[in-house]
């Protein structure tokens, strides 16, 4: 039943919400501190603490600070027992891994695919693996469970509308996999959960426009963060900076647009230079960084130019304050980021470019899995309360 707006409940629930909000972004916090940051009297975050305790989501400790005057505050700390569930399904691998609301990714579990999974392998794999984490998963609070696709997702009920690399079309993979492990789940494009984890705790945590651009074995995305928001859209679709049209070429993107980011700047080409058939991230960038050969230079001085000229028509278009490279653009920014500083201030407005910092994302891999899990536990960090239901 919804509890009334302004009611003593629906108050105490919001506060319940700040609360644990303040601690997730930010890390441990004195009763002292919360009480600065909130507004609130002593006794009232007290209280408010002893109800996030008694939910299972928080503890206390003692302060460490020394010298202190006057009677030391308490130290709260998110439980590191309360845990979400990551999921993201690509084209060479399905990897899971298990998230604690304190931010530590507690595990993670690389499943290698030999061929593109249907959307029911990754269910049943999904499934079978979760169920053989159940010993560990003992004692831990499980509060559901995060999809990143990359893909068009509806969002509302999880069906994954269109992922063409996938080859999956209007998959109800929410539902079923719900079904499947007892889990409450939610499904969202990755690039979109990216953006959001890296404005949260990355590279754009201090800062309220922020672009995440995503290079991955299924093409390139994006996420868009516009005044501390992420930008969806009418349909949630807002952000796919990989279909910008970068080139006059005639090579497609999965969607069969010419020319675009995706089409020219392609993890396969510099793999297949590399002479890699197959590669972890960590070895994938060690080998293009440590190749200073003219095939493999030509190659990314190409991509470089055509994501430079994509991200010059994004800061254009949205004037961030940092734009985050996540997966292979990483690296390609690694390889020379002289060169692509430079190719982007030819395309951009001088005044749009002024202060904007492009950087690697700080999460680095686990990205994404804090990203999903992110999306897991949104139902409890508006209302901490329902994880009592």
């Amino acid at each position: 039943m919804a509890i009334p707006v302004g009611t003593t409940e629906s108050i105490r629930r919001t506060n319940l919400a700040t609360i644990l909000g303040i601690l997730y972004r930010g890390g441990p916090a004195s009763r002292a501190a919360l009480s600065k940051r909130t507004g609130r009297n002593r006794s009232t975050i007290a209280s408010l603490v002893a109800d996030l305790s008694a939910l299972g989501l928080v503890s206390e400790g003692e302060s460490d600070s020394l010298g202190q005057v006057g009677r030391p505050s308490p130290v709260v700390s998110i439980r590191p027992e309360v845990t979400a569930i990551a999921v993201n399904p690509e084209i060479d691998a399905l990897t899971i891994g298990l998230v604690g609301l304190d931010g530590n990714v507690r595990r993670v579990i690389r499943h290698e695919c030999d061929r593109i999974p249907t959307a029911s392998e990754v269910l049943s794999i999904t499934s079978a693996v979760i169920a053989g984490m159940r010993h560990e998963l003992d004692g831990l609070l499980v509060v559901g469970v995060g999809v990143a696709v990359p893909g068009q997702v509806r969002t509302g009920d999880g069906v994954v509308r269109n992922a063409p690399h996938l080859d999956w079309h209007d998959e109800p993979f929410g539902a079923a996999l719900a079904a499947a492990t007892g889990y409450p789940v939610a499904v969202a494009n990755d690039a979109a959960l990216g953006a959001l984890a890296e404005h949260e705790f990355g590279a754009g945590r201090a800062h309220r426009n922020l672009i995440y651009v995503n290079g991955g074995a299924s093409g390139i995305g994006g996420g868009v963060i516009a005044d501390g928001a992420l930008l969806g859209g009418m349909s949630g679709h807002a952000g796919e900076l990989g279909h910008i049209r970068v080139s006059s070429s005639s090579v497609t993107d999965s969607a069969g647009i010419r020319g675009t980011l995706e089409a020219e700047v392609t993890r396969a080409e510099l793999m297949e230079a590399l002479g890699l058939p197959r590669a972890e991230p960590a070895q994938f960038e060690a080998a293009l960084l440590s190749d200073r050969s003219a095939a493999v230079s030509a190659i990314v001085n190409r991509q470089l130019e055509h994501l430079a000229t994509a991200l010059a028509s994004a800061i254009n278009l949205f004037n961030p304050e940092v734009i985050a490279l996540g997966g292979f653009l990483a690296v390609l920014q690694a390889y020379d980021p002289g060169k692509l500083a430079a190719a982007v201030a030819a395309s951009a407005l001088a005044p749009s470019l002024e202060g904007v910092e492009i950087t690697p994302a700080e999460l680095g891999g686990d990205l994404l899995m804090i990203g999903a899990a992110g999306l897991a536990f949104h139902t409890l960090l508006n209302d901490p309360v329902s994880v009592a239901a």
